[in-house]
């Protein structure tokens, strides 16, 4: 689960993390309240509010928001007004959002902070450790994806969260920053309290980009993104209280109601599995034979049937879906089930690409002779590696 920049940064400054002071606004004239009340004179940030990085970088689709990104300085209160009215209510496109956009219902505006030494600062869990590592990069400008994919200008931390962060690992950032022993301190409490909120809070990923460095040697967060643990959201309905799910694409939002995880790739396969493992394993040798996964719904045991249809008619309607791969180890989560939601969202839907299946485990046979009488185009795999080389074979040939 995602949030917004504002949110995220409130979340920190509980925490004891010095952010910007700032203030949502709706409206134009609401943003030059905001900043009148921050500052009597700027300069000031204005920060397009939607769920996706990259906004400075990014571009309006409207003529009339100008030709600037999503974040953009102010210097004076006039222009503030005439700033965040081209951003309101027009579409933002970034890297991460597709060619549609979101649209900007609100700007944060945030006082402008001068600081020096900005660096890229990043916490998620590496689960082939595993343990929560820290990101550095001195880089705070570029991709970090771009640059992570590229393994340069980074440096990597493996966390404990138990005993915290240590001196040893202070002094390995400002190393790597260049940056001299006297920040110390600042940087210990910094990345102290920022593992203390994401052990807390149950992250899987907070990302600062920048950490700015102020004239009192202090850190602050200039920037901010959250993501949470959907499995562990039970204990902390305060943040699914601020969550806001209008922004989130169709199929995601249907995946997560139905309570399934779903991810979106680039590629033109669709994969159905029950386990994170078996998705991994599917884009790996998909990707070993020069194809992409176009995306990987997670399904989960003790779920009816109409879950699981509504379920198979995501992947189904997908349309950059050019092929189907089903993997399931039945369980709890039984094979006949998984069978039963291939009928009746094909009967809402129709079946119209290749769907390879490989089914394991509790009632296999049975969710096999479903298939089987229903005269629905199938094809039935022995294992993984079999049902990848059979639903590329089958592309082909509908190429």
């Amino acid at each position: 689960m995602n949030i917004h920049e504002y949110q995220a940064k409130k979340i920190l400054a509980q925490y004891g993390i010095l952010v910007p002071p700032g203030g949502i606004a709706y409206t134009p004239s609401e943003a030059k309240r905001v900043a009148q009340k921050l500052s009597s004179r700027g300069p000031w940030m204005l920060k397009a509010q939607i769920q996706s990085g990259a906004r400075a970088t990014g571009h309006f689709i409207d003529h009339d928001a100008g030709g600037k990104g999503g974040i953009r300085q102010v210097t004076q209160i006039s222009n503030v007004l005439y700033e965040a009215a081209q951003m309101l209510n027009n579409t933002l496109v970034t890297e991460q959002t597709g060619d549609k956009g979101r649209l900007v219902t609100k700007v944060y505006v945030e006082k402008f902070e001068e600081v020096k030494h900005p660096f890229y600062a990043g916490m998620i869990i590496d689960s082939s450790v595993p343990c929560i590592t820290l990101l550095i990069s001195e880089v705070a400008d570029e991709n970090i994806v771009t640059l992570a994919q590229r393994r340069e200008k980074i440096l990597r931390l493996n966390l404990q969260q138990d005993s915290g962060i240590s001196d040893e690992q202070i002094f390995q950032i400002l190393d790597f920053l260049s940056l001299d022993k006297i920040y110390l301190q600042s940087f210990h409490d910094f990345f102290g309290k920022l593992l203390f909120t994401f052990v807390n809070l149950d992250a899987q990923m907070i990302e600062i980009n920048p950490v700015g460095v102020l004239p009192d040697k202090k850190l602050i967060a200039l920037d901010a993104k959250i993501k949470f643990d959907n499995n562990a959201m039970f204990r902390h309905p305060d943040i699914v209280r601020i969550h806001e799910d209008f922004e989130e694409e169709k199929r995601h939002r249907r995946a997560r109601l139905c309570g399934f995880q779903y991810h979106e790739f680039d590629g033109n396969i669709g994969c159905i599995v029950n386990g994170e493992g078996l998705a991994l394993e599917a884009m790996d040798i998909i990707q070993s034979k020069g194809y992409g996964t176009a995306c990987s719904l997670n399904v989960k045991g003790g779920v009816d049937k109409d879950k699981i249809a509504a379920g198979i008619k995501i992947i189904m309607t997908n349309p950059r879906v050019e092929g189907m791969l089903i993997n399931i180890i039945g369980g709890f989560l039984r094979c006949n089930l998984i069978a039963d939601g291939i009928l009746e969202a094909s009967q809402d839907v129709g079946l119209t690409v290749p769907l390879i299946v490989r089914f394991e485990g509790t009632n296999k046979e049975e969710a096999k002779a479903i298939l089987q009488q229903s005269n629905l185009a199938v094809v039935f795999a022995d294992d993984i590696n079999d049902a990848v080389e059979k639903l590329l074979a089958k592309m082909e040939v509908n190429d």
